[in-house]
């Protein structure tokens, strides 16, 4: 009786460990497609805004060389920029490629960031950007060129931006430090 009930005892638990795989399983599913960024077929799902973006990039690739327009992963990313909990768009031309062209969309201050927030589209020359909570704000930063910050290109330089809701802007300061 013993082997039976200790037999019942071991199948109720791989029952309760599958039910918790497979719902940690879903939990991963949905966890990864928010934090997945958009890929390159995804490009018709654009907002009209960032879609004019992509295809001015594709004429000029074209016109430089009947080049050939790529849009890379990391393209686009879906992140919540105003803190409103609703997911919104940014087009990184460092996932922009022309066949013919090395540098057509980046130099040696970056590339742009085209950030859509309330149907505007703001644009950013840089070196790279992140997301940041602080307190109930989400901050903008990013790691922009050195002569922003009174220097050339290899001077670190760094800007944080916060999104004004009432006045739907971004806001900035340069820091006063002592």
């Amino acid at each position: 009786m013993t082997s039976v009930t200790d037999a019942l005892a071991e199948l109720r638990s791989q029952k309760r460990t599958a039910k918790v795989l497979r719902s940690l399983g879903v939990w991963i599913a949905v966890w990864l497609a928010l934090i997945t960024p958009a890929r390159a077929a995804d490009v018709s799902d654009l907002p009209e805004q960032l879609q004019e973006k992509v295809q001015s990039a594709r004429q000029a690739c074209a016109e430089f060389d009947n080049g050939t327009f790529y849009l890379e992963w990391k393209a686009v990313d879906r992140v919540d920029l105003d803190g409103d909990l609703y997911l919104d768009w940014v087009l990184n031309e460092r996932g922009f490629a022309c066949s013919t062209a090395a540098s057509l969309y980046c130099g040696t201050g970056g590339c742009m960031s085209h950030f859509l927030v309330h149907d505007k589209v703001y644009s950013l020359l840089n070196q790279g950007w992140d997301l940041a909570d602080l307190g109930p704000s989400k901050v903008l930063l990013a790691d922009v060129h050195g002569s922003q910050c009174g220097g050339i290109n290899p001077t670190p330089c760094a800007a944080a931006s916060i999104w004004d809701s009432e006045e739907k802007k971004w806001r900035t300061t340069a820091a006063e430090w002592e």
